[in-house]
């Protein structure tokens, strides 16, 4: 059954012809040309610390993808601090978390969201062990199963300097985003948070700056990602 979705969080959904909808679209389509010499199926988003809106952006992405016509999975592999299934009204009774481990398939995990040709494969119940599930052979599988069915699969994971799990994830995807905050994010961090994903050789499609405007309205855009000092 589907159910209600947050109005803040979902703009494009509820609001399909404001701005920030637009800006979304933009976001969806820059990601496209960044990728049309290498597929970019399986993308990551992430950020450096807790709070920069990467949740908000990769919902949001998801929607334009899927009101493009393209079958789209949204994940939440953030095992520790799950939201999606809230933004999406839905339960969390089974997820990632309970399909890695066995306890569930993954038709009875993944669900339905209002949105059309869009999906959702939440959390699940927190794991005692996150980290060994993403770094795992049932997630690795997973998702080469997953990339059979879907056209695109967005995966939300949490910050990349607050747990290891990110960093695993990148080497998985096709392609990272990095949502930054505008103003709240120090340099030293985003060094840092970069240099771990190129440590394991993860694929930077670019950065989305995000609280730009002086409306404390949200503005995105894709820059290439390093060329900031």
């Amino acid at each position: 059954m589907r159910r209600s979705i947050n109005d803040r969080s979902l703009i494009v959904s509820v609001n399909p012809t404001s701005t920030i909808s637009e800006v979304y679209r933009l976001l969806r389509t820059k990601i496209h040309y960044l990728s049309k010499d290498h597929e970019s199926k399986l993308i990551m988003v992430t950020s450096a610390l807790a709070g920069e809106g990467k949740t908000t952006t990769i919902c949001n992405l998801a929607t334009t993808y899927a009101l493009e016509g393209k079958k789209v999975l949204l994940i939440d592999a953030d095992l520790r601090k799950p939201s999606l299934h809230r933004i999406f009204s839905l339960p969390n009774n089974h997820g990632l978390s309970t399909l890695l481990s066995g306890g569930t398939s993954a038709h009875s995990a993944i669900q339905e969201t209002m949105v059309g040709y869009l999906s959702l494969l939440p959390s699940g119940p927190v794991p005692m062990n996150p980290s060994e599930l993403i770094d795992s052979t049932a997630m690795r599988e997973l998702l080469e199963s997953l990339k059979q069915d879907y056209d695109v699969i967005l995966i939300d994971t949490p910050p990349v300097l607050a747990v290891t799990d990110p960093v695993i994830t990148s080497t998985l995807c096709d392609g990272v985003v990095m949502v930054v905050a505008t103003g709240r994010v120090k340099k030293d961090h985003l060094r840092k948070a970069k240099e771990q994903l190129e440590h394991v050789n993860a694929r930077m499609l670019g950065i989305v700056l995000n609280r730009m405007n002086r409306e404390d309205q949200q503005i995105f855009y894709m820059d290439d990602y390093g060329t900031k000092g």
